[in-house]
């Protein structure tokens, strides 16, 4: 019978559930790896992990692709969609989605339950935010922030219920295995096709570090918890410098004004509204871009040992990434 504790992990072809896999295997978890059955499996692949299909969204299949014996759940999966035609599968995806993980996970007695969640979960307003702020995404018009909101309201509302939970709200992630999300600027800067830049900020965290942060916040003992990480505080602008100078590419030196982005976004949204196909830019998206968003980590720095990383260090890793598993 194996003394490994054992973690059961949803998201995991995604980003940041690979790092997480990584952190786990390299501490000497059993890892039990949720994914679609459409997903692409090449890296997770890469690592000891018994893989297992199935989706948030339906709870028996959870239920039977969850051991009874579970040490920890990492519930890592989420739509972050920004295009308003998939609000209705993104509300199922990320609120019915941790419903049902946090009823199979109380019903099995699993003994901690860590959700990722979002430093969008304060809304668009004015930071610096941190642990005792409220909610403003609940009343979001950016389904992405309503959702992911609601989802946090679930998973507290499972630690009344006796889950012992903790909920992680990182900032902006960037770092190795990271194929779409900020690895779309940096395969458009490579690609000298970056056609402009918003005038949003934000802290940017290393995937490692928020990996690391999520397995310490699992070993830890309390009924409840929640943490912000954050990182360096950069501008849209000063990333794509630093994405520009990494990759020796030529790129803007200007934020475009949020006001053509808005109207870009428009434009785009009434193409799409005759075409039926994802537009490149949405208004939800732009009101995020443009938008600058201050967190408070203190506390996880403190009580979790989370680190920032240099900005440049962090882009060098994704980019690197990219470039050796060629997909620039």
């Amino acid at each position: 019978m194996s003394s490994k504790k054992k973690a059961f992990v949803t998201g995991a072809t995604g980003f940041l559930g690979l790092n997480l896999i990584e952190e786990l295997s390299s501490a000497g978890y059993e890892v039990t790896a949720l994914h679609r059955p459409t997903s692409d499996l090449r890296f997770l692949g890469r690592f000891d992990a018994k893989r297992v299909v199935g989706t948030v969204t339906d709870e028996a299949a959870l239920a039977a692709a969850m051991e009874d014996d579970v040490d920890v759940v990492f519930h890592v999966a989420a739509n972050t969609s920004v295009w308003a035609p998939n609000n209705a599968m993104q509300t199922l995806d990320n609120v019915d989605g941790t419903r049902n993980m946090v009823n199979v996970a109380l019903g099995k007695g699993v003994k901690r339950f860590v959700h990722t969640s979002s430093s969008v979960v304060f809304g668009l307003g004015d930071g610096p935010f941190n642990e005792d702020s409220p909610l403003l995404g609940r009343d979001s018009w950016v389904n992405y922030l309503r959702t992911k909101s609601l989802a946090d309201d679930l998973v507290r509302e499972a630690a009344s219920r006796g889950l012992s939970a903790v909920i992680m709200r990182p900032g902006h992630i960037m770092g190795k295995y990271d194929r779409g999300n900020w690895a779309t600027i940096i395969r458009l800067v490579a690609r000298e096709k970056l056609p402009a830049i918003p005038s949003g900020s934000g802290c940017f965290c290393n995937g490692r570090e928020v990996a690391k942060a999520h397995l310490r916040a699992a070993e830890r003992d309390a009924d409840f918890e929640a943490f912000v990480l954050g990182g360096p505080q950069a501008t849209l602008v000063e990333l794509v410098r630093i994405i520009g100078e990494i990759t020796g590419k030529k790129v803007p030196k200007r934020a475009t004004p949020a006001v053509v982005l808005r109207a870009a976004a428009r434009v785009y949204q009434a193409i799409s509204a005759l075409t039926g196909k994802e537009p490149r830019v949405t208004p939800e998206g732009i009101a995020i871009a443009t938008h600058d968003s201050r967190v408070d980590d203190e506390r996880a720095r403190k009580e979790l040992g989370y680190a920032h990383v240099p900005l440049h260090e962090t882009v060098r890793q994704s980019y690197e990434f990219l470039r050796d598993e060629s997909l620039l």
